[in-house]
């Protein structure tokens, strides 16, 4: 497929870089593939299956080759779809399509809700928006505290914390993160501290991510635009979970797409899911919006 082109944006805040991967005979809007903290260097599987269609990705900010400038230690959901409204805008303007997967999915919902002039055809792939389930308090507690380990002990006990919760099946309980796990090593993670606390995803995003509450009212105005999808392999999971909460406060389903949370990845980050099914279901969604 046609080579990414690299460019850098100007946001309030940061300086965003973002990859076009141009296709200019394509007779559909471009492609927006997004996630958060996951960035463009995670999507080159996926785009790969779509070179029939200009396709951007983008490192959020904070996130890889995009640096905040505005030493803010956190980042909002809010904040990334403004700078998705300027990256719209920067290639093209709208309407495009947008796939977002993970914290992606819930910027990309935040961005619906106030400009659905914007995008065609949203596919929400696990926003963790746990701020919806039923178990909030324990799972907003759980997220608190897995920062709080890490503010207080570093990347290798507060990661341990975070793939505990996210692999695990069910309500969350109680006392989650006072619960007993793992040593950082079992999972390749380092056991001493480095002393830095800028990781963007302990730091600048989980909390605000899985705290934001979704408005579920102009989200039923432009339900025609959202695709809800979980991964098949993902029951029971926070995000599976979540994404089924949204569904039924929406009152819509939800589609059931190929692997996990990670089903899209082809190697990267040294993960492998379902790239070829993934990539063939999304086809699909995208196909039928039309």
């Amino acid at each position: 497929m046609t080579e990414p082109h690299t460019h850098r944006l100007t946001v309030p805040g940061a300086e965003i870089a973002y990859d076009v991967r141009p296709q200019p005979s394509a007779s559909v809007p471009p492609l927006l593939v997004i996630g958060s903290p996951m960035a463009a260097s995670g999507f080159g599987t996926l785009a790969g299956h779509f070179s029939d269609r200009t396709v951007v990705t983008y490192d959020p900010r904070g996130a890889e080759r995009s640096v905040r400038t505005d030493g803010a230690s956190e980042s909002t959901p809010t904040e990334h779809a403004d700078d998705l409204i300027r990256l719209i805008e920067a290639t093209g303007g709208g309407p495009v399509d947008v796939f977002a997967t993970s914290g992606g999915a819930v910027n990309a919902l935040a961005l619906v809700a106030e400009h659905p002039d914007l995008i065609r055809t949203l596919v929400a792939h696990e926003p963790p928006l746990a701020q919806l389930l039923p178990d909030r308090d324990q799972a907003l507690a759980a997220t608190t505290g897995i920062r709080r380990t890490y503010l207080e002990d570093g990347l290798g006990p507060a990661m341990v914390r975070f793939i505990m919760l996210v692999s695990h099946q069910g309500p969350v309980p109680d006392g989650f993160v006072g619960m007993p796990a793992p040593e950082p090593s079992a999972f390749g993670l380092p056991v001493e501290d480095d002393g830095s606390r800028d990781d963007v995803l302990l730091a600048q995003n989980l909390v605000s991510c899985t705290h934001f509450a979704p408005d579920v009212d102009a989200l039923r105005e432009v339900l025609s635009r959202i695709v809800l999808v979980a991964g098949a392999e993902s029951a029971e999971q926070l995000a599976s979970r979540a994404t089924y909460a949204l569904a039924d406060l929406l009152g819509t389903s939800v589609t059931v797409f190929p692997g996990d949370h990670a089903g899209f990845l082809g190697g990267e980050y040294g993960m492998t899911g379902q790239p070829d099914d993934f990539a063939k279901a999304l086809r699909e969604v995208l196909d039928g919006q039309a």
